[in-house]
């Protein structure tokens, strides 16, 4: 009997252990991480402003994205596709009617920069993006 006796708190303290891992789980499973709530900070809707700089296509369309996310969609005509990372980093495109882009770059706060290229009514173009969150 001696030896059931000690081998007993021994089995206690392997259990406590356990209880408080398996409690720490659990309380990091209850909360967001840091990782999704940096993702989460970009959600909203982004207007986003096009410039040309080689080709030969308009420049200055406007157009609005959603970020929800960590996933990038269309606030309003065409199709938009694309992820934002937890840094911020943004890879999109975007496809209207014949024309479709690709672009990629980087949003901070409030704004976002980045660049694009892509076939825009027929024109190989590429060019700056500029996004401020309204």
């Amino acid at each position: 009997m001696p030896y059931f006796s000690q081998s007993l708190p021994s089995l206690t303290d392997v259990a406590r252990p356990r209880r408080l891992a398996l409690l720490a789980v659990l309380a990091i499973a209850a909360f967001p991480s840091t990782a999704d709530a940096r993702i989460r900070g970009y959600d909203g809707v982004w207007n986003v402003t096009f410039a040309t700089t080689r080709g030969n296509c308009s420049s200055g369309y406007s157009v609005p994205f959603t970020v929800a996310g960590s996933r990038v969609s269309s606030a309003g005509g065409g199709r938009v596709s694309g992820k934002v990372n937890r840094s911020g980093g943004v890879a999109v495109e975007v496809s209207v009617g014949a024309s479709h882009a690709s672009g990629g770059g980087r949003l901070a706060g409030a704004a976002g920069t980045g660049s694009w290229h892509g076939i825009i009514s027929g024109d190989r173009c590429s060019g700056i993006w500029q996004a401020t969150r309204t």
